[in-house]
C-alpha cells in the first residue's frame, strides 16, 4: 500500500521559511520522480515543485510562483523528499502534498491518492 505522510507545516510570518517533509512507503522511492503540490481554499490542487528519479539525473521543476524561493530535494535513503521553503507570502498559505510520477513532466496529477497533507499558514 502507497503511504504519503506529510509533515513541517506551520503559521509563519511573511519573510519567514518552512521545511516540509514527506515519507513514502510502497514504492521503490528512489526510481519516482516526486512532486510538492499545493491546495489554498477554493483553489485547485497545484504542483509547485518536482524532482526527478535516480534514473533521470535529478532534474528539477518549479512553479513560476515559488522559483527562488523553494528548494526541492531528497534523500533516497531514507524515501524522503524535502521541500525548502523561504521568503513566504501570504499567498503561499495552503495544505501541501508530496505525490509520484513516472517522470517530472508527469507530476502534474501524480500517480497515487494524495495523503493528508500539512498545512502551511503565513500570516503576519
Amino acid at each position: 500500500q502507497v503511504q504519503f505522510v506529510e509533515s513541517g507545516g506551520g503559521l509563519v510570518q511573511p519573510g519567514g521559511s518552512l521545511r516540509l517533509s514527506c515519507a513514502a512507503s510502497g514504492i521503490i522511492f528512489r526510481v519516482y520522480a516526486m512532486g510538492w503540490y499545493r491546495q489554498a481554499p477554493g483553489k485547485q490542487r497545484e504542483l509547485v515543485a518536482g524532482v526527478a528519479g535516480i534514473t533521470s539525473g535529478g532534474s528539477t521543476y518549479y512553479a513560476d510562483s515559488v522559483k527562488g524561493r523553494f528548494t526541492i530535494s531528497r534523500d533516497n535513503a531514507k524515501n524522503t523528499v524535502y521541500l525548502q521553503m523561504n521568503s513566504l507570502k501570504p499567498e503561499d498559505t495552503a495544505v501541501y502534498y508530496c505525490n509520484a510520477g513516472g517522470t517530472v513532466g508527469a507530476l502534474k496529477e501524480g500517480l497515487y491518492p494524495f495523503g493528508q497533507g500539512t498545512q502551511v499558514t503565513v500570516s503576519p
